[in-house]
Parts: C-alpha cells; structure tokens; sequence
C-alpha cells in the first residue's frame, strides 16, 4: 500500500528530492505521493522531518 503525506507537513520538499521513483511532487497545499508510482520503499518516510508520510 503506497504511502500518504498528512497535514503535519511543512513542504521542505525533502521526500520528493529522495524518492527513486519520483512519485512524490508539490500539491496545492503540500505534498503529495502519486499511489500508482509509489512503489512502497519508505525512503520518503526516512527523509520527513516531520514524520508527516505514514502508510496509507
């Protein structure tokens, strides 16, 4: 189940700069995780500062 990105985020924009497949880009009012190019691999979840990315 891919990852989702909460409304603790500050959008730094460090979990799109360390995803490998690039399913993370900038929403409207922060980020947000593409499911269907998410391949589940928690590297975004490592780089929040927040730990706003939990598993969806």
């Amino acid at each position: 189940m891919a990852r989702v990105i909460n409304d603790t985020c500050i959008s730094c924009g460090s979990c799109a700069s360390g995803c490998p497949v690039d399913a993370i880009s900038q929403g409207d009012s922060q980020y947000v995780i593409d499911a269907d190019a998410c391949i589940d691999c928690g590297v975004c979840e490592g780089q929040c500062p927040v730990g706003a990315i939990v598993e969806g």
